[in-house]
């Protein structure tokens, strides 16, 4: 059976880097990636049907086993990586240390998790991860039937949406968002919506809870917090104290939130450790032979160890701190990936605490580093550092988890997918420096893009180690705030079907309220959608279109990013009211076309 073959390897990594640079702006823009399995699966079977005229099942696996691969890999870069730029660590996204921290920790996800296959992939029936079923079920239903039509749905989503990014970012003659408020009394209220299709295609993949919270949170920031914060000041433009007052207050009760739930998504997870730890220790079995040699496996990690310590020595400059920071990032990678590889196997990648594992890790990182006396830069480099390595090691382990499981379901060689993981984290991995650069250069990481999980990691390491001033008073209210979203969650809707997640609620929070609409605004088109009788999950047509939408926006902002970094204007001249106008209509059209096209099956 072909799968290793030179064209799904080509493939693989074209379609691997295209996704990697998509969630990159996606994940900076608006603090979520997707998951590149289903589109790549799609893609490739297009291409094998519809150029190559045969069937490839393991091909088409393989295909999406590297493009997920190197989304998994942007997910665990932005949430930190940015942090060291956004503090002034860095003045630049350095090719080299972003390079490795991103390669040298998605190889320790796969090959940290690769020992707990067959005990929970194989051998725990409670673990279904949902992901990799459904990539299964779309891998077969692909192979069955004529993929054409799925091919065209990504590309028609990913040509008007790129055509529409174009008009706002590029030309200029629309806007990129809507946004109006007013003075009541001495209180002022903002609201408004980006006219974004990859936010619409966002909240159409991520389903009308994730959106709701998401939406809830920026609410009670822009329509309860802001109001009653910004009762004091009153000699600007209502839309100007908005802003003002979200910036420097609103959007640290976010930042409060997000700590309290990234530490209770780490109590939430306390079995979960034991089960994990319980499976790397287990004894291997013959199903373990198919794996990727044992000595192939501590060779890599080996290699990876070195590496990390001299790139942390290049940037701490200090042998005994280098050490220490290695071994703290080798002990949190090992227990969080294994963790990593558990929770999604119960909830899905969707739903995987990372930003919550991460801040766990930093924090940890931050308390043994100040017994220790380590304060200053170094502290702060050290700390994002092994958070940095960490998140990207807890992202690649989920991702190889559910392809692995997608593997077992098909009968594909664990063996083929594994090689084709390491590939899928090296190559993608030499583009994410540059992407940053040039969307750093364009649009400012933590101003134009509010890149929300780097800049709360900035922030807190500046706060611990720096001279950085947090408001503490708003950081205490957030985490009040979100003790009590637990407390009302646990007593009240445990047995409901709707639950008041703390992340996604901290994070819309966090958030302008204008990304939160667009996706509000899908969700709710998908949940009737799914509620029709007939709806199947791996034939629906919107999860296709929406996957263009983020891809085309994401991929024409990094063109438009490229033309600004060489000082190329191409922007129009235009009224506001043009420009206003033509977002509305932009957008009507591309939510009216996703709402009709995933009505009808696949």
């Amino acid at each position: 059976m072909k799968e290793l073959t030179p064209t799904s390897i080509f493939v693989g990594l074209l379609v691997g880097i295209i996704m990697t640079a998509a969630n990159l702006y996606l994940g900076l823009y608006a603090g979520l990636t997707v998951s590149a399995s289903i589109p790549a699966v799609v893609l490739a079977t297009g291409i094998y049907k519809g150029i190559l005229r045969r069937n490839a099942l393991y091909e088409s696996n393989i295909v999406q086993t590297m493009a997920s691969a190197g989304e998994a890999l942007a997910a665990g870069i932005i949430f930190t990586v940015p942090a060291l730029v956004i503090v002034g660590a860095w003045s630049d996204f350095k090719f080299w240390p972003t390079t490795l921290i991103a390669t040298c920790g998605g190889l320790l996800g796969i090959i940290f998790m690769i020992p707990l296959r067959k005990v929970l992939i194989i051998d725990k029936k409670e673990l279904t991860y949902p992901e990799g079923v459904a990539c299964a079920q779309v891998l077969k239903a692909s192979v069955e039937e004529d993929a054409r039509g799925g091919f065209k749905n990504i590309i028609l989503g990913l040509g008007y949406s790129g055509l529409v990014k174009l008009c706002s970012s590029g030309l200029a003659i629309a806007t990129g968002s809507l946004e109006a408020a007013t003075r009541i009394g001495r209180s002022t209220f903002g609201f408004g919506s980006e006219s974004s299709l990859a936010l619409l295609g966002v909240g159409y993949i991520v389903g009308l809870e994730v959106s709701a919270l998401v939406f809830m949170g920026g609410a009670v920031i822009w329509l309860i917090a802001i109001p009653i914060l910004s009762t004091g000041i009153s000699n600007a433009h209502a839309m100007d104290i908005a802003w003002e007052v979200w910036a420097t207050k609103g959007r640290y009760i976010g930042v409060g939130s997000m700590i309290v739930a990234g530490l209770w998504s780490l109590f939430s997870l306390r079995s979960s450790f034991v089960e994990a730890v319980k499976g790397i220790l287990s004894k291997g079995s013959a199903n373990q032979e198919q794996d990727i040699p044992k000595g192939l496996i501590i060779g890599t990690f080996l290699v990876n160890i070195v590496i990390i310590f001299f790139l942390y020595n290049s940037l701490i400059h200090h042998l005994g701190y280098s050490l220490l920071t290695t071994i703290t990032m080798i002990a949190a990678s090992f227990l969080f990936v294994a963790v990593s590889s558990y929770v999604v196997g119960l909830v899905g990648s969707s739903n995987n605490p990372v930003s919550g594992m991460t801040i766990s890790a930093l924090l940890g990182t931050s308390a043994l580093f100040l017994v220790l006396g380590f304060k200053g830069e170094s502290a702060i480099i050290s700390t994002l550092g092994v958070a940095g390595v960490v998140c990207c090691a807890a992202c690649a382990a989920g991702d190889c988890s559910q392809d692995l499981k997608t593997g077992h379901l098909i009968q594909a060689s664990p063996r083929s997918q594994q090689i084709a993981q390491m590939l899928g984290v090296c190559v993608p991995a030499l583009v994410i420096a540059p992407v940053l650069t040039l969307l750093h250069h364009a649009y400012g990481i933590g101003d134009g893009l509010k890149a929300p999980q780097a800049t709360l990691f900035a922030s807190l390491a500046k706060g611990i180690f720096g001279d950085g001033k947090l408001p503490y008073d708003m950081v205490v209210i957030g985490m009040i705030f979100g003790v009590v979203i637990i407390a009302l969650d646990h007593t009240f809707l445990k047995q409901s079907k709707f639950r008041l997640h703390l992340m996604p609620l901290a994070v819309g929070m966090y958030l302008p309220v204008t990304l939160a609409t667009p996706m509000f605004i899908a969700g709710i088109m998908k949940y009737f959608i799914a509620k029709k009788k007939d709806y199947k999950e791996s034939e629906d047509n919107g999860v296709l279109i929406s996957s263009g939408y983020v891809a085309g926006e994401a991929l024409m902002g990094v063109i438009i990013a490229i033309f600004l970094y060489c000082n190329v204007d191409m922007s129009l001249s235009a009224p506001k009211a043009l420009k206003d106008g033509l977002s509305i209509i932009f957008f009507i059209i591309g939510a009216a076309f996703l709402f009709k096209k995933s009505s009808k099956p696949a």
